[in-house]
This record gives C-alpha cells, structure tokens and sequence, in this order.
C-alpha cells in the first residue's frame, strides 16, 4: 500500500486550524480565570456577611441583658447613670 503525501493545502487547512484551536484554547483559560477570581470575591462577600450576621445575631440574642443595653447606652450615645461623673479629654 502506497501512502500518498499530504499537499501544501491540506497543511495550510492543518496548521490554520491548529492556530483557530490554540486561539479558543487561551481564550477559555482567559475566562475561567476571570470566573474564578469571581468566585473567591464572591467567597469572600459570602463570609464578610456571614460575620455581620452573627454579629447582628448575637446583639439580637443579647437584646434583654441590661448589662449589655448599658453599655450600648454608654458607647453609642454617649449616656452615663445616675451618680456616674463623666470626664472628658479637654486635649483631644
């Protein structure tokens, strides 16, 4: 059986082909990159949330402590109780 050597044509269709693949090729690496540096901003939203639930949560589930509603009075709005004396860092 004779073997019958490939034309110049068919090796232009082979090596434009080739060119075509590797093209799509870096073109597809190119976007899952993108998608996976998506992913992990995404990851990371999902975890910052999660934490401010938990914080929100926990403030929910402390809500009846009068300890707790204390010192969100003092830190947040700036109240004092009965008798407490306040000072106040003139430096500042």
């Amino acid at each position: 059986m004779k073997l019958k050597r490939a034309g110049m044509a068919t090796k232009l269709l082979v090596l434009v082909l080739l060119a075509v693949v590797s093209v799509a090729l870096l073109s597809t690496k190119a976007k899952l990159s993108a998608a996976q540096a998506d992913r992990d901003a995404l990851t990371r939203q999902v975890q910052q949330q999660r934490e401010a639930n938990a914080a929100l949560q926990d403030g929910i589930d402390r809500s009846d402590d009068p300890e707790y509603l204390a010192d969100i009075a003092r830190s947040r709005l700036g109240l004092v109780e009965p008798g407490e004396i306040e000072f106040v860092d003139s430096s500042k």
